[in-house]
């Protein structure tokens, strides 16, 4: 790989606009089985749901073979084939109402490789700042991690263990008819999310994998529900382990001890745990 070459990326911008419409946040609302109301015009959207929006309809003859429109012009062409989403870190300096004209400018801020227990791999991060009626409401860093091959013989990473005293928490059994509705509302083509014999065969995984930004999601969810009326001003969170259908996980969450410097938190620590025990991901909800 000529990573230099792909540094070249860094800079490079691209700007979508789109509309607030009311269908994907009822699909949403129904996909999660979260009992909300449905929304109407004005209504402000929860903290994560402009991920509804901006979706990228790249024509079927631009598709690469793992689902994802090929690379480039916009994020650089690293060769390598397996690519995850592998954190956000946001600020909700603002909000999106079901109805306003948004519109997101993206930045890629960074190209940095890597290598690891599993080999070499390309971390890229793209800036969003997303705006509703002209008013600036989100700031999110995407990461985004390109990954070679798996090698025959391969076997990942032992996994961190999950904390076992959250103080709240919600039990999933993800089925394909899940990873398939969430993909549909993110027009989200990625294979390994729902085509069974690509994951198993080409990717060497063991069954469809839970998106990353669906677990994500439902961290904040969890959060937000817990403490209602509290506003959400940042969220973070990462991913560490893959999650598949064919077992349950558990969505956790509990009260920050401690913020900056020592001071009381005013936030909650989330993550995902996997059925064996695992730490899947983490995250870090803050409130105003």
């Amino acid at each position: 790989m000529d990573l230099e070459q792909y540094k070249k990326w860094i800079g490079r911008t691209q700007s979508n606009e789109d509309v607030a419409s009311p269908f994907p946040p009822r699909g949403l609302i129904a996909t999660l089985d979260s009992g909300d109301a449905e929304p109407n015009p004005g209504d402000a959207l929860p903290p994560l749901w402009h991920w509804l929006y901006f979706l990228e309809t790249a024509p079927a003859s631009q598709i690469g073979p793992d689902g994802h429109a090929k690379r480039g012009p916009f994020l650089p062409p690293v060769p390598l084939p397996r690519r995850m989403w592998a954190g956000s870190r946001l600020k909700f300096p603002g909000s999106i109402a079901v109805g306003d004209a948004i519109r997101r400018d993206s930045e890629i801020v960074s190209v940095e490789p890597k290598s690891g227990n599993t080999g070499q791999m390309v971390f890229v991060t793209v800036r969003h700042k997303i705006s509703g009626n002209g008013k600036l409401a989100i700031v999110e860093e995407h990461d985004i991690v390109y990954r070679q091959a798996a090698q025959p013989g391969d076997k990942p990473p032992a996994p961190k263990p999950a904390p076992t005293d959250g103080q709240w928490r919600r039990d999933v059994a993800p089925d394909p008819v899940l990873l398939f509705r969430f993909s549909a509302l993110t027009f989200n083509g990625h294979r390994i999310h729902y085509d069974l014999p690509y994951v198993t065969q080409e990717e060497g995984y063991p069954g469809l994998i839970v998106h990353g930004p669906l677990m994500g999601l439902m961290m904040l969810e969890l959060g937000r529900r817990t403490l209602p009326q509290r506003q959400v001003t940042a969220y973070e969170f990462r991913a560490l382990s893959p999650v598949f259908h064919t077992t349950p996980f558990t969505v956790c969450a509990k009260p920050q001890e401690t913020g900056p410097n020592g001071a009381a938190g005013n936030g909650l620590v989330t993550w995902i745990a996997r059925h064996d025990g695992a730490l899947a991901q983490q995250g870090k909800v803050t409130f105003a």
